[in-house]
């Protein structure tokens, strides 16, 4: 059973590869070849217990992520057919933290510091609230005149509108660099995850800020909302499955007005 397992688990990992970004894919894989030798199987049971009992040492936040990647290769499973009765697949609580977006003012300094391809990197995840795999998979083809099509989680597409500043910076960039199939491409071969991220960073660097891609989704949302666009158009946006997903955004909203009204309050003062 453990050899059917692993023959699945390649064929799962195959398809992560495909539809995911890098980082998964690589925590899938390490978790997978982790767990497999120590879960046990009897009959149509799969009782992942024992791993449980292996990572327990580990944060909460760890295990969670570890038993999520073990969820998702069952779902995979039941897709392909076969059933089976998991065990010790319980949800661990984990407590959500407030996203730390970049402010505006970082931002508009770092794209004075960048080149036309960290600047264009920067806009695309900035100002369309994106993952990084959505980036790196935008095809010359997805980019409809007024709008772009994104390819999120799960294959499914979402159209965003392209603000008039960030569509004259695409035709710039296309003029320049005359990509092939993928917007993001070198040497004619599509970017690796990598590769894009440090693009990003690089102008960040420059003056003296350490930021991600996912802080740059995270500060999309939350000067989205900040200055009052809907809950449910962000969440479409972000290409949330679920609008609780958006509300942790909403919370550090909430954060920030009780910081300006303490701030502002005449007892406060």
């Amino acid at each position: 059973m453990k050899n059917f397992l692993e023959k699945e688990a390649a064929k799962f990992l195959k398809y992560i590869k495909q539809t995911r970004s890098q980082q998964t894919y690589r925590t899938y894989e390490s978790v997978l070849k982790e767990a497999i030798p120590i879960i046990e199987i009897e009959g149509n049971i799969i009782d992942i217990t024992p791993y449980r009992l292996h990572i327990a040492t580990l944060s909460k936040k760890t295990i969670a992520k570890k038993v999520s990647a073990l969820r998702s290769f069952f779902e995979f499973l039941k897709t392909e057919g076969h059933k089976y009765k998991i065990v010790g697949d319980e949800h661990i609580k984990v407590p959500k933290t407030l996203p730390k977006p970049i402010s505006i003012e970082h931002i508009k300094e770092a794209l004075k510091q960048a080149n036309m391809d960290e600047y264009l990197a920067i806009m695309i995840i900035f100002s369309l609230g994106l993952r990084i795999s959505e980036a790196l998979n935008i095809k010359l083809s997805d980019i409809k005149g007024e709008w772009i099509e994104i390819k999120g989680k799960g294959n499914k597409t979402r159209q965003i509108p392209l603000e008039p500043h960030i569509k004259d910076t695409i035709n710039k960039y296309l003029e320049l660099n005359s990509p092939k199939k993928y917007l993001f491409e070198k040497d004619g071969m599509q970017l690796s995850d990598m590769q894009l991220r440090y693009i990003i960073q690089k102008p960040f660097k420059k003056i003296g800020i350490k930021a991600t891609p996912h802080q740059l989704r995270h500060s999309f949302a939350t000067y989205m909302l900040n200055n009052g666009a809907r809950i449910n158009d962000v969440s479409e946006l972000l290409g949330h499955e679920f609008i609780s997903t958006t509300q942790i955004y909403t919370k550090l909203n909430e954060s920030t007005k009780l910081k300006n009204y303490l701030k502002a309050h005449p007892l406060c003062s």
